[in-house]
């Protein structure tokens, strides 16, 4: 694939000369006009490279995203040539909402360069011409059908029985499972690449521990060689499948969503495991109105490490998001700065070379939210929003990919003091969304703990309660790591 040719440029350039002239009075009547810009000439490979991965017959399904018409042929393209023009002038499309300062670091990066954005606007302008097909870059070849993004896969699953999304949800949120069998996966495979398909419509986004997952807008995951997430045998897998739609008669859909994978021929080419830093924040609570409610939430690299992608998670009401290193040597860096975060375009940042970053290094997310009636996304601008699952709710997610030379990860829901986070088994717990945990809604875990954690004996744990928790939790850790140094020390004395 190519840039377009450099005479479609050399033209606007000429175009603008030409103006120049006129109005300097240089120009003569006999003066030439260029030629136009034409479909088969100039536009054609801009939409070949930039556009037709999504905007053709079966284009690539992006979390749930596809495109709504084909550009691969003039025929196609010229209804839409004026739409074509006002959405590459906003900038809203092609999709990619990283901060222009971030420009080039990305592999995954979707923008057109100013030169392709006029080269666009302009054919729109003249009337959208055809021009000579025999001027047309040779079609691109694109998967069957049937293709996968990741090539043909090793491995295609999903989950054992197909469901029925009934006609009166919006939000569901319901779990199902894959029987990994011995002929399935008869011993640990290192994963090179994954890629999920939503099985309809209704599907907001799939979560599968171990594996990732989608939610609108994300790519497939093609690992760099030596890079590697790793499917376990014998461990069956967990769908977490969230359903969203407008609820009425005959909006029911089938479903039975499916990833594809593709593992390494052996674990000679595996040099590191990938984990995720999960960022996230659950003891919130976005006041009505507010137009740029703020949360933070750090992660602190306990070794040197490698990071290799961002993927900042809000729902409706979220509206940027930054992430920013704060390094052991007393300097910072903004590492991505998303400015106008977009639901429908939850993109996966993919660095080019990878982000090397010391031990010690502090990771800042800031999420912001708005919850006003100026955010037209906004389901209802007077209420208080708290963490929750369903769309109509919010999250403050940051996950962070990394890679280190211990292949060593860390624990998923841990606090700020190290140990299990109580504040996201409140926040996931309350199913009443009032922003306390009540008895029967604590998981049988916890249930033993309850009395101790509901310190103002309310019958209820609440955010602040269950922040005390963590720090009495993180207190008692460091008793314990100090009574274990003496009595190793003692022993060692004798």
């Amino acid at each position: 694939m190519t840039r377009p040719q450099i005479s479609s440029v050399t033209r606007l350039v000429a175009l603008g000369a030409l103006a120049s002239l006129a109005l300097s009075g240089v120009a003569s009547a006999a003066a030439v006009d260029p030629e136009p810009i034409t479909f088969y000439g100039d536009v054609a490979a801009v939409l070949q490279q930039e556009c037709q991965v999504c905007h053709r017959p079966n284009g690539a399904n992006l979390g749930g995203m596809v495109a709504p018409m084909a550009l691969t042929t003039y025929e196609e393209t010229r209804p839409w040539a004026r739409s074509i023009a006002r959405v590459v002038a906003s900038r809203e499309m092609p999709p990619w909402d990283a901060s222009p300062e971030q420009h080039g670091l990305f592999a995954n990066e979707r923008t057109l360069t100013q030169e392709e954005i006029d080269l666009l606007v302009n054919w729109a302008k003249s009337g959208a011409p055809a021009g000579n097909p025999a001027d047309a870059p040779e079609p691109l070849e694109w998967p069957s059908e049937d293709g996968w993004l990741i090539g043909e896969p090793d491995l295609v699953l999903q989950f054992d029985e197909p469901y029925f999304v009934e006609d009166d949800v919006e939000d569901l949120y319901i779990y199902f499972k894959t029987t990994i069998t011995e002929e399935m996966v008869p011993e640990d495979r290192y994963v090179k690449a994954i890629e999920f398909r939503p099985g309809s419509s209704v599907v907001h986004h799939i979560i599968v521990p171990g594996l990732g997952g989608i939610a609108p807008g994300n790519d497939p995951v093609i690992h760099a060689d030596g890079l590697a997430d790793v499917l376990r045998a014998g461990r069956d897998l967990q769908w977490q499948m969230h359903y969203h739609k407008e609820p009425g008669p005959g909006t029911g859909k089938w479903d039975q969503s499916s990833v594809a994978l593709k593992f390494y021929d052996s674990e000679e080419e595996v040099k590191h495991k990938v984990f995720n830093a999960d960022m996230g924040k659950y003891d919130f609570a976005v006041p009505a109105g507010a137009t740029d409610y703020t949360i933070q939430t750090e992660w602190t690299f306990p070794t040197d490490s490698e990071i290799v992608s961002y993927l900042p998670h809000m729902h409706l009401r979220g509206k940027a998001a930054k992430y920013e290193a704060y390094y052991p040597d007393g300097s910072h860096e903004v590492l991505l700065d998303v400015p106008n975060y977009d639901f429908n375009w939850q993109t996966t940042y993919l660095y080019k070379e990878r982000k090397k970053v010391p031990a010690g290094t502090r990771v800042l997310l800031t999420t912001v939210f708005d919850n006003s009636a100026g955010n037209l996304a906004n389901p209802d601008p007077t209420v208080t929003v708290r963490w929750g699952e369903p769309t109509t709710d919010e999250m403050s997610y940051g996950f962070m990919a990394y890679i280190n030379e211990e292949n060593e990860g860390h624990v998923a829901f841990t606090s700020d003091e190290g140990g299990i986070d109580l504040t996201a088994i409140v926040a996931m717990a309350d199913e009443s969304r009032d922003g306390k945990m009540q008895l029967d809604e604590a998981p049988g875990m916890v249930k033993q703990y309850f009395e101790m954690m509901d310190e103002n004996k309310d019958g209820a744990v609440d955010m602040e309660e269950a922040k005390a928790a963590n720090a009495f939790l993180a207190q008692m850790a460091e008793q314990r790591e100090r009574a274990e140094a003496t009595a190793a020390g003692a022993a060692g004395g004798e």
